[in-house]
Parts: structure tokens; sequence; C-alpha cells
């Protein structure tokens, strides 16, 4: 019942935003699908198996959405600017990261590995103060693929990046290429993890940036995209020289 199931997890995401999933009921989540509660435990077979399922709704479509910016390419750039551009498209995929973590507080905790009370236990941990199941109710299968950590979702990043910029490199620096994204994609975790302060890259010189304005929130979203593009560009300007290529 893809449906159902969509309409379920979607019922468990808007109640997690409004009180702590220990106070989420399953009879609450299947009443706002719009579906029966026997449903609700047949397709995930308990209130873990939900929260799996959501968090890996969600770190999906945060890895989609890096897939989608990275793969947002204008006209191929010129040789002399083809790394700029390329690190541009990283840089989008990065700001895109800080976005949806900012906003989500799964992907967050996906990402860093830092799991509030308020959200589902981190995978692996037991249920906090659950109770038993209704009767019937089907276990989570112990050979589920576990739910992605912080490394492997470093990893489907670089992955994504090098498969997006790849095809536009030669082929003797790929493993360079490798490289960078990696690097741009852990720099794009630690910005997420301690995010910069407001005013963190302001400073005297030609590179000054001028000071960020508004509201604070507005103030510390500025400081974030500066501090990671400043970080993911760093990254490809270390690359050996030679310049990506169009194919012919």
């Amino acid at each position: 019942m893809p449906a159902a199931r969509e309409s379920l997890l979607d019922a468990a995401y808007k109640a997690l935003t409004t009180r702590a999933w220990a106070a989420v009921r399953m009879v609450d989540v299947a009443a706002a699908a719009g579906v029966s509660r026997q449903t609700l435990y047949n397709e995930f077979g308990s209130k873990e198996g939900l929260a799996r399922a959501l968090v890996r709704r969600e770190t999906e479509r945060y890895l989609q959405g890096v897939d989608r910016v990275l793969r947002q390419a204008g006209p191929a750039p010129e040789a002399a600017a083809a790394r700029d551009a390329a690190a541009g498209r990283v840089v989008a995929a990065a700001a895109w990261t800080l976005r949806t973590a900012r906003a989500n507080p799964l992907v967050r905790a996906a990402l860093t590995g830092c799991w509030s009370d308020r959200l589902p236990p981190p995978p692996g941990a037991p249920p906090r103060g659950g109770r038993p199941g209704l009767p019937g109710q089907r276990a989570v299968p112990s050979a589920e693929r576990p739910l992605p950590g912080p490394g492997e979702l470093v990893g489907r990043f670089c992955d994504r990046a090098v498969a997006a910029l790849g095809p536009d490199w030669p082929q003797e620096e790929l493993p360079a290429l490798g490289a960078a994204c990696e690097t741009a994609a852990r720099l794009t975790l630690s910005c997420v993890v301690a995010p910069a302060a407001p005013g963190a890259w302001t400073a005297d010189g030609p590179e000054a940036r001028p000071s960020v304005t508004g509201s604070p929130a507005q103030a510390r979203r500025e400081a974030e995209a500066d501090a990671v593009s400043r970080l993911v560009r760093g990254a490809f300007a270390r690359l050996p020289g030679g310049e990506p290529v169009r194919p012919g």
C-alpha cells in the first residue's frame, strides 16, 4: 500500500514536529493518515519500525536533493573556469545540506549522530521506555540494512559529487577529484555539527566579507553559507594543475 505508507510517514513526521517521539501515539498517527491502526502495524510492524522507515525516508530525500542540486548545471564553462564551476556545484550541494539539516531534525541527527530525547532512539539503541506492541505485530527483520550514519552519508554525498562531475573530468585526475569531494563533504558536515557564528568571516583586508545584517537567524544562515562556500572552494583550489575538460 504505497499511498497508505507515505500518508503514515507524513503523519508521523508531522506529529514529531509538535511533540517528542515518546509522546507520539500509533493510534494518532493512523487516525491522521486516515487508516486503521492495524494497517499501520501491518505496514511497519512496530513503533520502532515506523521510526526506522521515517528516518530512512528523510535521509533518502536529503540525498535525492544532493543529486538534484549537483546535476543542475548550466552551460558547460570554458576550460579555464571549469574547476570553479565544479566547485560551485558542490557548494550548492553543501548549502542544500545545511538548509536541510536546519529544517529537518531527523536529517540533522543522521548527519551528526546526535539524537535528542525528542527524536526516535538512534540506530541500534533500544527503545526508550517502550511498551509491548499489539498482538500479532511483526518484528523488524534483523537482517534489515542498518540506517545510515554520519560516515555513510558523507560517503554517499562524495559518491554523488564524483558521479555528477566525473564525466567532465580528465580520467587521470579522477582520484584527485574524489579526494576533493570527500574533503568538501567532511567540511560540510563540520559546518552542520558546529555552525559558523555571525561575523566569523568578517576581517580586514582585500578578502574581507561585509558584516551580515538582519535578524539573528538570517545572520546565522548567511555566516553558515559563507563558511561552507569558502571551505568547499578551498578543497577544490588544492586540486593539481590541469582543468577539467568538456567532452569532445
